[in-house]
Order: structure tokens, then sequence, then C-alpha cells
């Protein structure tokens, strides 16, 4: 079949699927046994039995039910509440401080969970009632928590970098070190526009009364918050830093971290238990059906000659290569509008990673900007997962329209981040120019 009318049909298909409503997993899973039917007959199905096994025996993705299990376990240790004691007795005083609290909670809850839900819902049930008892405007509030919460997808440990370094094959741990410095420049840039909003606009963020501010004693002991999130962060950011543990190694002490940061908080219950254990099972099984699917559908997209047809047709455009570049994140970016990032990642990395390679781009580079991308996919309207997980937990009065409203200054804030890393390229690939790697 020719390689144009093959791409056509393959990706037709597909779109077809997912307008009828099908999951994603069962859109790319149904293409791939279809077109393994029409192109080469019943005899080639074991094809896709031998892509699953192959997809099950990479050992990278063991790291993603250890990393889901630590951030189920992470979202009822109590930290997250010990810590936002911490921030309102430091910053409650100041204006907007307890929106800026929220970000750096969530920025620090993002270096210890690869998951975007946990600190959005913790921090949805912790700090919108005190923003909003205390009058802060409701969408500072709103639009720190869910902006907040999305920074869990790229500041490491993200289970995206995992399933995109599993199917590109970058080093996961120069990934998860390249997402440190972008996580923070956006944290950063959360921070500032509450800032100097809150400081212009005085009513929106308005300052704790005299009465209800903490004395430096209990400032002083509220400090011992940060002792858990930092040894946690330490086994598992620092150890694949000094290249002492893999991804997978890491995920493993970071499990056991959370377990023992539950345990100290006396929060480690038999129902705690089981309600993660279950709740990582159901994520997990998720997660790598998805995984499966994608590796099938990348078999049928490269063995019918549409891989190669796409390639040769980006890359043989007459336009600087930037152009390209630019023109792909705008693709994601409205990709990520409508799809789920997992399912992103899956369709978009054997289309885009052939064609960045071959305009001389570094993937790991590129692996970074997407998953910035795919945190934008967190907050951008209609079906970001992150509005979603919000509203789960809001009072009735807020509706879905306050948090859309809440959401756009951030979302432009994500889309001068990622401007930003794609003029310097070195925020994202300075630290893993520096990391050792675990043999």
């Amino acid at each position: 079949m020719d390689a144009g009318i093959a791409t056509l049909l393959l990706f037709g298909t597909f779109v077809v699927f997912l307008s009828l409503g099908l999951p994603i997993v069962f859109a790319l899973g149904g293409v791939a046994m279809a077109f393994t039917l029409f192109l080469w007959g019943p005899g080639a199905l074991y094809l896709i039995a031998s892509s699953a096994y192959g997809t099950m025996d990479n050992f990278l993705l063991t790291a993603v039910p250890l990393f889901i299990f630590m951030g189920y376990i992470l979202q009822t240790s109590g930290i997250a509440d010990d810590f936002y004691d911490l921030m309102y007795s430091w910053m409650g005083p100041v204006r907007g401080g307890l929106a800026m609290g929220t970000i750096v909670i969530c920025t620090v809850f993002a270096a210890m969970a690869g998951i975007s839900g946990a600190a959005t819902v913790t921090m949805g049930v912790i700090a919108l009632p005190a923003m909003l008892r205390r009058n802060y405007n409701k969408s500072i509030a709103l639009g720190s928590i869910v902006a907040g919460g999305a920074l869990g997808i790229l500041i490491p440990p993200s289970l995206m970098m995992i399933v995109y370094g599993a199917m590109s094959g970058v080093s996961v741990g120069k990934l998860f070190m390249g997402g440190i410095l972008p996580g923070l420049l956006l944290s950063g840039l959360f921070i500032s526009y509450i800032a100097i909003r809150c400081l212009i606009q005085k009513e929106l963020g308005p300052p704790l009364p005299v009465e209800e501010r903490a004395d430096w004693r209990k400032k002083l002991v509220s400090l011992k918050a940060v002792i858990l999130p930092v040894l946690i962060i330490l086994m598992v950011l620092g150890t694949i830093y000094k290249g002492v543990a893999t991804p997978t190694e890491a995920a493993g002490m970071g499990a056991f971290g959370s377990l023992i940061a539950a345990l100290v908080n006396r929060k480690l219950t038999w129902s705690t238990l089981k309600a993660s254990t279950v709740g990582s099972l159901r994520t997990s099984a998720m997660c790598l059906w998805l995984v499966i699917s994608a590796y099938c559908f990348c078999s049928i997209y490269s063995g019918s000659g549409a891989k190669d047809l796409v390639l040769e047709t980006l890359t043989g455009l007459p336009v600087n290569r930037y152009v390209v570049m630019v023109a792909i994140q705008c693709m994601l970016i409205i990709l990520g509008m409508f799809l789920d990032p997992m399912g992103i990642i899956m369709i978009a990395t054997p289309i885009f990673l052939p064609v960045i390679t071959a305009l001389g781009f570094d993937p790991l580079w590129f692996g970074i900007l997407f998953t910035m991308n795919l945190e934008m996919a967190y907050l951008t309207p209609p079906l970001g997962f992150n509005l979603f997980y919000l509203k789960g937990v809001t009072p009735p009065s807020i509706t879905m329209a306050d948090i859309y409203r809440s959401v756009t200054p951030f979302v432009l804030l994500q889309a001068l981040g990622l401007a930003i890393v794609v003029i310097y390229p070195q925020i994202a690939m300075w630290i893993p120019s520096h990391m050792l790697l675990a043999k």
C-alpha cells in the first residue's frame, strides 16, 4: 500500500475511534489490531503479543507503580499539613503569602511524588478553605492550587518522563535532572505573578490579621516540617544525580521513604495502606496498558511506511528548523486541550521524535519541552485534568467556570516559561551535563 494512503488511513481511523468516545488505549490498540490484519493477515497477530511482552519486560517501567504508590502514601502522610502550617506561619503576614506558600508547597510536593493529582487534591482540601476564609480573591486561590499542582508533571520524579524515556531511549535520570531548573523557573514565575498582582491590587490577597500571626517560637518550631521532605528528595533525586541509583532503584527508596514519613506522622494505618495499594494498582494498570497499546501502534506506524513519510515531509519543509520546532510545540498545546497527557506521549513521541532528531535537536531537550507542554495540558480547558481534580474537592459555591477563569494567567505564564526554555536550552541541559549515571 502507498505510504501516503496508509498514513491517512492510520490516523483517520484513529481519529474516528476517538470521536466515537473510545478510550485512547482501545483506540490505539484497535487501530494496531485492525491494520495488522489488513496489511499482513492473521498470521502477523503474534507481533501484537510480542510487542506487549517486550514492553512489560522493560525494567525502567518498574518505577511507574513505585512512584505512584509513593504519591498515594505521601498524600495521606501528613507532610502537606505540617508544611502548610510552616508556610502559614512564615508567609501569612505577606500580601498573597498563602497563595505563594501554596506554590512553594506544591513545588516541594512535586519533588517527592511523580503525579499531579496528589498535590492538587491535598492543597484543595487544606489551602483553599484557609484562603477563602481570609477573603482571598477566588481566582488567585484557585489558580495557585491548580497551577502549583501541575508542577508534579515537570519537577522530578515524573511519570511522564519515565514513559517518554522508555519510548525514546533517552536517559530517564537525565530527564529528571533536566526538569529541575525549568520547574523552578515556572514556580518562580507563578510566585512573582501572585506577589506583583497582590502588591498592585491589595484586596486580592490580604495579609493575616496581627492577632493570627505566629510568634517567633512557633515559627522556629514549624521548621521541623522541612526535615522529612528534604530527606525524601535526597533519597530520590540526590541518589540519581550522584549516580548511586537508577531511577527504578530510587523509586523503590522513595516508596520506602514515604512509608517511613507516614509512620513518623502516625498516619500509616491498615486502611491507608490498603487504599494506597489498590489505588496504585489501578493507576499503574491504566498507565501500562496505555504503554502496551502505544508500542503496538508504533510498530504498525513504522511498518506501514507512515513514519518515513511524516519524517520526509516535515524535515523537507523549506523553513528554519526552529520554525518546525515551534510548530510542533503549538500542535502539542492544541492536543493538550482535548487529550490526556499520557495519551499525547504515546501518540506524539513516535511521530515527532524522529523529526527533531533529524533536524539536529537534542532529544533530551525536546523531552523537557514536551513535558512542559504536558504540564500545560493539565490546566488548559476544556479537559485539563487538574481542573476536575480541584472541582472534586471544592465547595458547591465554586463553579467550573470559576476554575476555568482562574487558570488563564497561569497558562500564559507556562507558555512564557516554555518560550524561555526554547530560547535558552541550557536551562534544561545544564544539570544533566554535570550528573553521573548509575551503572
